[in-house]
């Protein structure tokens, strides 16, 4: 058994570096057209940010991670088929699994995190971890499974290391369920009107995205536009959907449009020919980040407003609490959605953040959650919180990542907390966080029950 698996292992790391050779072939031939104006090629790739701290051992690292590229989540013949006369992308994998190439990007990003946990002395090189020093834990989908498995490839390539996940596979796990888990009426009315509080206004804000949308897919010559199946979008058709054991839901031109904007989106990344991953379309970064702003919003909407993150995310913060109490946990890395990333990070109450380098500005795809747990000179305990992910041009082309080339890094800002230098703050102040996170999601049922009782 355990020659079978580093014999895949190995297999693995073949596939993904002969992806590589092939993508830095085509990048030498033709230049990328996703950069930026105000930037360029080499001013996104050779980033020196790090995740180090300079004068602080490094003990402890829980990571939580979206999946890397998938395919779309609509077959052939939904409304995401007819929604435009052109023919999407021909995919490497299954509607909503893993593609190969984001197999390819996520082993790069464990190699990379290999390098890291070696200069910092967590790892020794070709490390075999003692029972209970690493875990590795995913929602049961194929995406997050196979994103593990591949981002363990890059990060221990000669260990037994197994992948563990609780469901049926391709069931989703409660843990990574971003559902309600506690509803009632008072519940339900006061966190709609929160939402419309806080986002209407952006949704408003949405008819010059919508236009991009409708002319990049040449709507107005599709099946489904003809049919009636699917009209201009509209910025006041949103409804927002509330159900007991479900995951907040819409409907609406949003949904609609979220659809196939995450399409599009996900074409780009894997889609060498910018011109064709636009339809024929001529475009910049700037129209690719309009695009990217429409399921962006979706997102916020459904899963970071105060009254439904701590419901959504529960389970996950007390897991990510339990693998910090662990004894003798080094690594963990537990392996979800962006709806996992957002509501967690809603939750904890971290500062409204743009992020550079990245179409998708709040989750981008396989973006990781990187909680650090550090120590002084005199023992004290401190912990880092960051954004770790690949830039778009990282994505497009991908690149080999290494100490000297790194992904993008951007350290998360939580609200009334006080940073101490190097962007640490005191590790009793994020434990103390998490609880005030775990501890909301009881106060909203204490509260609920209570007016749902009276």
């Amino acid at each position: 058994m355990k020659k079978e698996s580093k014999m895949l292992r190995i297999w693995i790391l073949v596939a993904v570096f002969a992806i590589c050779f092939m993508m830095m072939i085509f990048c030498k031939n033709k230049p990328s057209e996703s950069i930026a104006p105000t930037e360029t090629k080499s001013s996104i790739l050779q980033k020196q940010y790090t995740l180090s701290r300079e004068g602080y051992e490094l003990e402890q690292v829980v990571i939580l991670s979206r999946h890397n590229i998938r395919s779309p989540l609509s077959t052939k013949g939904s409304v995401l088929d007819t929604a435009t006369p052109h023919n999407w992308f021909e995919w490497s994998s299954d509607a909503a699994e893993l593609s190969l190439k984001g197999g390819a990007s996520e082993t790069i990003m464990g190699q990379y995190f290999k390098k890291w946990l070696e200069q910092e002395g967590v790892f020794k090189k070709n490390y075999q971890p003692a029972d209970g020093e690493v875990r590795f834990y995913s929602n049961s989908k194929q995406r997050t499974i196979a994103t593990a498995h591949y981002f363990l490839t890059g990060l221990l390539p000669t260990a037994n290391t197994q992948v563990e996940y609780h469901m049926d596979f391709d069931k989703m796990d409660p843990v990574f369920t971003p559902q309600l888990t506690f509803v009632s009426d008072k519940y339900t009315i006061d966190a709609k009107q929160q939402i419309k509080e806080m986002f209407t206004d952006k949704i408003n804000e949405l008819s010059d995205n919508y236009a991009l949308l409708t002319d990049i897919i040449d709507l107005e010559d599709s099946e489904a536009y003809r049919d009636g199946t699917l009209t201009d979008f509209d910025i006041n058709d949103t409804e927002i959907v509330l159900e007991l054991e479900k995951e907040p839901g819409m409907s609406g031109s949003l949904k609609t449009a979220c659809s196939i904007s995450d399409a599009l989106v996900l074409q780009y990344y894997e889609e060498p020919d910018a011109l064709k991953a636009a339809f024929g379309h001529e475009i910049g970064i700037n129209e690719w980040n309009k695009i990217s702003e429409i399921k962006d919003l979706y997102g916020d909407i459904l899963f970071t407003a105060p009254l439904i993150a701590p419901n959504v995310a529960h389970p996950l913060l007390k897991e990510i609490v339990s693998e910090f109490e662990t004894d003798g946990r080094k690594f963990s890395f537990l392996c979800g959605h962006d709806s996992n990333v957002g509501s967690v990070l809603a939750a904890l109450e971290a500062e409204d953040y743009m992020l550079p380098d990245a179409i998708e500005s709040k989750t981008p795809i396989g973006c990781k959650l990187v909680f650090c747990k550090w120590k002084n000179g005199s023992g004290e305990s401190y912990i880092s919180c960051d954004l770790v992910y690949e830039s778009v041009e990282q994505l497009r082309t991908l690149p080999l990542l290494d100490l000297n080339h790194s992904p993008v890094i951007f350290p998360v800002h939580f609200s009334e907390l006080e940073q101490v230098s190097d962007g640490l703050y005191k590790a009793a102040d994020i434990y103390d966080r998490f609880e005030k996170a775990i501890s909301a999601y009881d106060t909203i049922t204490y509260k609920y029950s209570i007016e749902k009782n009276t």
